[in-house]
């Protein structure tokens, strides 16, 4: 099926991307798994591009254009051709909003021109060892003292973590429990008392810096509170439909790509004298396979398109999300299988696909979470 979501403004974008993926991304995808993270070099290039904050206003150096397909074009493009290292999508779907929405105009004169060129990279810290997804247990703290607040913490699992200049802190400013208390306050690089930790060792998605984050009395100016104290719960919750789409997009993608690469391996690789993808059980496996994406793939441009006019819910967001990166496990793992022993091949990008697949599932809040969320809506 082919698909309509996307004018020809958003085509012309697509073509930019590609050849920005092809040329700046795909021939250091190697060395930068290696090396645990991209180059600068490589922001400072997407932002001369116009690739971030596309839906920023032009006034702070954005395209300032607020239609979410752009982000979706550069996403589908880097997954395409398995750039895990570029942390574009963080950078642009999930800290982009949090600023447009409740950034101040001198927050927004301060970060936003840099976020554009890409000297300042943007990261995100939820995530704390022992909570998981659960949001509610934070147990960070900023404690108010005069035109400061002073943080003490430890964060995890944060994508750009090591490379990011400015990072969106999640911390209890009031005794509440649970959710109740929980503000958002933007760290900068220099901040005394703020420290990485190491760049953590993953099974795959090498190239993507992902840090542990550390906060010792670290002094953070007042004026850098991103919207109202207090409130920080709501807006995470807000935000993380768009997450949660961003997820949904890289996986669907992933999926389509993986089974392209297997259904071109099973014209090509024989066994008893003819293409291993005549065999009934692999064409019969093949069809599952791709009748399954193509409903994942009409299901997600659907919540696209919601997600565009501002009507998709948390709920649909996500059976998105779980659906489709549950799908893209199995994808991944049934084309492996079809791969036979050169999917165990680290040279074959199958054998790639499967191992930065399996976080789908888990970050973004995990598939139990989704179906807890779900089940809630369903009035259980």
């Amino acid at each position: 099926m082919s698909r309509t979501i996307f004018s020809e403004e958003h085509e012309a974008f697509r073509d930019s991307c590609r050849a920005f993926v092809a040329k700046h991304v795909t021939p250091n995808n190697k060395r930068w798994a290696e090396a645990g993270q991209v180059d600068r070099e490589l922001w400072l290039e997407a932002g001369q591009q116009g690739l971030l904050g596309t839906a920023i206003d032009e006034e702070y150096g954005g395209g300032g254009v607020k239609d979410f397909r752009f982000n979706v074009i550069l996403d589908e493009e880097l997954a395409a051709a398995h750039a895990a290292g570029p942390g574009f999508p963080v950078h642009n779907d999930l800290i982009v909003p949090y600023l447009e929405r409740l950034a101040t105009p001198e927050q927004k004169k301060r970060w936003f021109p840099g976020m554009c060129s890409g000297e300042l990279i943007a990261a995100i810290a939820m995530t704390e060892p022992g909570t998981g997804s659960d949001l509610q247990s934070i147990r960070t703290t900023a404690v108010r003292d005069g035109d400061h607040y002073v943080l003490n913490g430890q964060k995890t699992f944060i994508s750009n973590g090591i490379m990011a200049d400015i990072v969106i802190v999640a911390a209890k400013t009031g005794n509440a429990e649970g959710g109740e208390g929980l503000s958002l306050i933007v760290v900068e690089r220099d901040t005394p008392g703020f420290e990485r930790g190491r760049n953590l060792d993953k099974i795959g998605l090498k190239a993507q810096d992902t840090a542990e984050l550390y906060f010792t009395d670290a002094r953070v100016p007042a004026e850098n509170l991103l919207g109202e104290e207090g409130k920080g719960f709501i807006y995470l919750i807000q935000n993380l439909v768009r997450e949660r789409m961003t997820i949904a997009v890289v996986a669907v993608t992933a999926a389509e790509t993986a089974l392209d690469l297997t259904m071109k391996y099973c014209k090509e690789r024989t066994a008893f004298g003819k293409p291993i993808g005549s065999f009934q059980h692999n064409r019969f496996l093949l069809a599952e396979l791709a009748t399954e994406v193509q409903i994942a793939r009409t299901f997600v441009d659907r919540c696209i398109m919601d997600h565009v006019e501002e009507t998709l819910d948390i709920p649909t967001a996500a059976m998105a999300k779980w659906w489709t990166t549950e799908l893209q496990n199995k994808v991944v793992d049934r084309c492996l299988q079809l791969h036979g022993g050169y999917g165990f091949m680290s040279e074959y990008p199958i054998s790639q696909a499967f191992l930065d697949s399996r976080v789908q599932t888990i970050y973004g809040g995990t598939t139990e979470i989704m179906k807890e969320i779900i089940g809630r809506s369903l009035g259980f």
